[in-house]
């Protein structure tokens, strides 16, 4: 009797799973020529259930038995609907569609006839914040496909025989064809008003490479053209106008081109174009529902005439379906975009699939944590199986072949005898590439690499070692739990000096997900006297030997150092160290020049131009140095406190991955010299607080940053100038573009030793300014402007050259304007110190600081 019982629980168990069974719906969507309607939606009416046809318009999806009436919808084209009855079997439904065949028509909106197509915009306008705010939170599932290929390249990319190994990676053909790039990715995406989201990747795949995480993200194919601007990462930095934002009207113009009639809603088709053919505007047709005033679909291209990079033309278009009577949202959104840069031609297209809304989800309180993005650590490991039974959107025959060959070539790569050989190639020593870029030696069994640095960070100049060579090296192991350990071992010799430097700096990740460390370092070193750097070795050693200017001042210290760093909570970095230092002035021994010999070197004297050295000495024992400080012990504490506020991050498998902040930080520093301990002369307290924001937005007109700072001394019984706060200062041609930097600020003219205050504004008018210029334009410069401004209330704090003093008040203030291609800028400024014009001319940056 109990096998009964048992086999009776056995089949009821089972009935749900049997009942559960779903059947394929597949086609093919074509026009009435029998052309392939590539990427039509196709969705269940009355659902948010559906998916988009590939390039070549074949679809697949899966249902339960029943009867459905399956929509087919594409933007160009006349909505169709079928009545399909799935039973127990897979069902095969080819659809053709019909070209539009919008009529024109009088139009009367609140009783004016006059410009039907500004009429209608003038509603949906009106309406455009009740829609953007209307829903207050939804989930979903998405399907997020990218595909890049190669159309045609130059014979010099096919044929040379030292490109060969890339293309044949990339399997190019002869004739320069191949898919370049092609992932899939499935998630759950979480949205919550007014801007928190939450995406986790459930799976992933991207051809060829088996450990890698696909980058589309569902949030980056969330466009709103209920937003008054958007910026479109990667392809302008400068912000896009919607045609149903507030001021649209100023930027666009509108003709209706006709009206149809779906589902008993009557759609009008826009024609939206710029009223100035470069604006940061769209172009192409906006569907909109009558009397609701809603978008219905898109179908908007950015070209040329705008000044995007790196592609020629960019096409969104959107598909939006109803979740409710009076709610519609996106079913499917689609980048795609071609261009042709030194004659390499190129497509692709971006694809987000949006199935099952639910618009009444229960997030709970601490669902939106500043996680936005969550991958799964299982995502990467699902088989083919698994793709070809959940992907919506089915794989064309070129994506297929892509995919089998790309993989199979993974697999022989993954093969230790591969990897063996691999690392042996990547781990032999190029001394070519070693004088730029250092030499890595990696062991992937023991999870332990060691990097050597380059040969311009080994040999170097300075008028106080004369040439000097400093090897170091930097060891660093890895272990399961992803905590690491790195040790970098350092020597230093001045051959005018005589004396050689030995330290090391051990560093313990100790909690990778939370930014936990442990700092140890110790030893005998030669620093310089501003703690934020002035010039790198290299580019010392270039400025005095070829210019005869000896910027950077330095003394010796014999040191040790104990911290501690961990995120608190989510955006609250702690940091609290001790060190201990016994500091030593240090003065020229050497006077080498290539030009300039007629040019003084200034002492090793950040306080003053007593011991210039002029011509070259018949004895160093005549060139004597004042001394600016004594030989000194000191204790510092220093504890610190950053908040991100509103931090979001990604959980990835390999880490944490932080976001930028689209909020203000704000840092805290408190630092106290400790007196008469362990024989350390300093006494002081320090206290700071900076605030800081990079990119606020501001739509056409480009974006801005800032930094702000404030500081005192609230003791300042006993410090050495290496204690003071020191400022980011420039003294040369090229110079930092980070914010918080100054263009002409002498290196320590400035260093504060009682109260401060810092400011830096900087604005980027993108292609505001320059883009309205003929010819101007196709350079696609962007305009910027800033200012820098510090004041201190010092005793007068002496240059190589002259004095600063207004009442004891230290005032500084410098403006600029420049422009800028990529990484390359120009600016050109004037600087005022104490009400008197300091300096100005031009600064650059090329890409290095």
């Amino acid at each position: 009797m109990s096998k009964y019982l048992l086999l009776l629980l056995i089949i009821f168990a089972s009935a749900p799973v049997f009942a559960q069974r779903q059947f394929l719906l597949s086609g093919r969507v074509t026009d009435n020529r029998r052309a392939p309607v590539s990427y039509a939606s196709i969705y269940i009416s009355n659902t948010t259930y559906g998916t988009s046809a590939n390039e070549d318009g074949r679809y697949q999806f899966k249902l339960n038995p029943g009867t459905y009436t399956v929509v087919y919808r594409s933007v160009g084209y006349l909505e169709k609907r079928e009545r399909i009855t799935i039973s127990n079997q897979n069902v095969v439904q080819n659809e053709q569609l019909r070209l539009e065949s919008f009529q024109l028509q009088a139009v009367t909106v609140n009783g004016d006839t006059t410009n039907p197509g500004a009429r209608i915009m003038r509603q949906v306008i009106n309406r455009r914040k009740h829609f953007l705010n209307q829903v207050k939170q939804y989930s979903c599932v998405v399907y997020i496909k990218g595909v890049q290929r190669l159309i045609s390249a130059p014979k010099v990319l096919t044929k040379n025989r030292f490109l060969r190994p890339f293309t044949r990676r990339l399997q190019i053909d002869t004739n320069g064809r191949g898919v370049l790039y092609q992932s899939e990715s499935l998630s759950t995406f979480s949205f919550e008003q007014p801007n928190h989201i939450k995406e986790v990747m459930l799976s992933s795949k991207v051809a060829g490479q088996s450990n890698a995480f696909s980058f589309n993200r569902a949030s980056d194919l969330q466009y709103n053209f209920y937003q008054n601007y958007s910026i479109i990462a990667g392809v302008s930095p400068k912000a896009f106008i919607s045609p149903v934002a507030d001021n649209a009207m100023e930027h666009y113009s509108y003709r209706l081109v006709g009206t149809s009639v779906e589902e008993g809603s009557t759609i009008y088709k826009i024609l939206v174009t710029p009223t100035k053919a470069h604006d940061q505007a769209y172009r192409g047709f906006v569907y909109i529902v009558k009397d609701e005033w809603r978008i219905a679909a898109v179908d908007m291209y950015i070209t040329k005439q705008a000044n995007i990079n790196f592609v020629d033309t960019l096409n969104i278009t959107q598909q939006f379906v109803p979740v409710r009577d009076t709610v519609w949202l996106p079913l499917t959104t689609q980048y795609t975009f071609n261009g042709d840069a030194l004659g390499i031609k190129f497509k692709g297209y971006y694809l987000g699939v949006y199935n099952n809304y639910n618009i009444n989800p229960d997030f709970g309180p601490k669902y939106f944590n500043g996680e936005v993005l969550r991958i799964d650590t299982n995502a990467n490991y699902k088989t083919n199986a698994y793709w070809n039974n959940s992907r919506p959107v089915p794989l064309t025959a070129l994506e297929t072949r892509d995919y089998r060959r790309k993989d199979s070539v993974e697999a022989i790569r993954s093969t230790p005898e591969y990897m063996d050989s691999l690392e042996g190639v990547r781990n032999k020593f190029r001394p070519l590439r070693y004088v730029a870029f250092g030499y890595q030696h990696y062991n992937r069994d023991t999870r332990t690499s060691v990097y050597i640095n380059p040969i311009y960070d080994l040999i170097y100049y300075n008028t106080v070692q004369g040439w000097s060579i400093n090897p170091k090296f930097t060891y660093l192991k890895g272990f399961n739990n992803r905590q690491s350990i790195s040790i970098t071992p350092s020597v230093r010799y001045g051959f005018s000096e005589k004396k050689i430097d030995a330290n090391a700096s051990i560093s313990f990740n100790y909690d990778p997900d939370h930014k936990g460390y442990w700092f140890l370092r110790g030893g005998s070193d030669v620093f310089d006297l501003s703690n934020v750097g002035t010039r790198s070795a290299p580019f010392n050693t270039v400025s005095t030997l070829l210019y005869g200017n000896n910027y950077v001042k330095y003394y010796r210290s014999q040191f040790g150092l104990i911290g501690w760093q961990r995120e608190v909570a989510n955006g609250v970095v702690v940091y609290g160290g001790l060190s201990y230092a016994n500091r030593q002035q240090l003065y020229n021994t050497s006077f080498n020049r290539i030009f300039y010999q007629d040019r003084d070197y200034r002492a090793n004297s950040a306080l003053g131009a007593d011991g210039v050295y002029r011509g070259t000495p018949v004895s160093l024992d005549s060139y004597v140095e004042r001394k600016v400080f004594d030989e000194n012990q000191a204790l510092t504490f220093k504890a610190s406190v950053n908040i991100t506020f509103d931090q979001q991050y990604q959980t990835r498998p390999e880490g944490k991955l932080y976001e930028p902040s689209r909020l203000p930080v704000l840092q805290l520093t408190y630092r106290k010299g400790i007196h008469n301990v362990v024989g350390s002369d300093v006494d002081y307290d320090f206290v700071s607080a900076t605030v800081y924001q990079n990119r606020i937005n501001f739509g056409l007109y480009g974006y801005s940053s800032y930094k702000v700072s404030v500081g005192s001394f609230l003791n300042h019984n006993a410090l050495s100038f290496m204690d003071y706060n020191h400022f980011l200062g420039n003294q040369g041609t090229v110079f930092n573009p980070d914010i918080g930097n100054f263009h002409y600020l002498p290196f320590y003219a400035y260093s504060a030793n009682r109260s401060f205050l810092e400011a830096h504004y900087e604005h980027n008018f993108t292609g505001f300014l320059l883009g309205q210029l003929p010819y101007v334009r196709r350079l696609k410069l962007e305009t910027i402007a800033g200012l820098n401004y510090l004041t201190n209330n010092n005793a007068p704090i002496r240059t190589d050259d002259r004095y600063f003093q207004n009442n004891n008040i230290h005032n500084y203030i410098e403006g600029y304007v420049g422009i800028k291609r990529f990484f390359f800028r120009v600016d050109y400024g004037v600087a005022f110190g104490a009400g008197t014009k300091f300096a100005q001319g031009f600064r650059i940056f090329y890409g290095i600081k």
